[in-house]
């Protein structure tokens, strides 16, 4: 697989790996605003458009695992590190694709016994993820580190809104009457593992480009992670 394009002037498979890589980070956050606008609006066309982008990624998953063990003979220390690392992305893309999927289904088996305040916080967690991934792909593709850093820090907000939804429909403090708690748990469930795949493929982008781990990445940033999360909400309100 010394070409992975055929023509006049092929496309080197390394290349054409990396390329690829790139472009299902694209797919992953179109998934992630489909799952944000369909429980938003309550579309299931959007919602059921997230299968084929999960078939799309999977397709793109197995192109590359099987490129790459050609590909990677055919190049030096630096490309064969970088063939690696997209191989740790579409491993995390593809679960990411898996989970929004999940997240669909269990938001269609819900149907419209969603509270408002449910759909409020489970669009915000999709938006935050889209986010993260378009965050992913721009450190991937540009060598970013600090676009990775800016996954890290969303990755607390994630939390936050699990543990909030958690709160009311699990603990459920006052006894209020909760609908379709068991699909909400499970939607916030595949959001917040979602937004953790995208937090390991930031890791990997600051280990691939720093050549560290991403705990002496952060060391050179010097803030601990409740510093980055009170960072990341002064951006959002667009605070300096």
């Amino acid at each position: 697989m010394s070409a992975a394009v055929k023509g006049p002037n092929p496309e080197p498979a390394h290349h054409y790996i990396v390329r690829r890589t790139v472009e299902a980070c694209g797919l992953a956050k179109e998934a992630a605003a489909a799952a944000a606008e369909g429980i938003a609006t309550g579309s299931a066309a959007l919602l059921n458009s997230l299968r084929q982008r999960e078939r799309d990624l999977d397709t793109i998953d197995m192109e590359i695992d099987a490129g790459v063990t050609t590909a990677i003979t055919e190049v030096g220390p630096a490309e064969a590190r970088e063939l690696l690392a997209c191989m740790k992305f579409m491993i995390g893309l593809e679960r990411i694709g898996d989970l929004l999927l999940s997240f669909a289904s269990s938001a269609q088996a819900a149907g419209e016994r969603i509270d408002p305040e449910d759909t409020r916080e489970l669009t915000h967690m999709a938006t935050i993820l889209e986010k993260m991934l378009t965050d992913c792909g721009e450190a991937f593709s540009q060598r970013k580190i600090a676009k990775a850093i800016e996954v890290l820090r969303a990755d607390a907000e994630m939390d936050r809104l699990r543990n909030l939804i958690f709160l009311r429909h699990i603990d459920n403090p006052g006894n209020a009457h909760r609908h379709a708690s068991l699909q909400i748990i499970f939607m916030t469930q595949s959001l917040e593992r979602a937004g953790d795949h995208a937090k390991n493929l930031a890791e990997e982008v600051c280990h691939f480009v720093s050549g560290h781990t991403i705990r002496h990445v952060m060391m050179g940033y010097d803030k601990p992670v409740e510093q980055m999360f009170i960072d990341y909400l002064r951006h959002r309100e667009g605070q300096p």
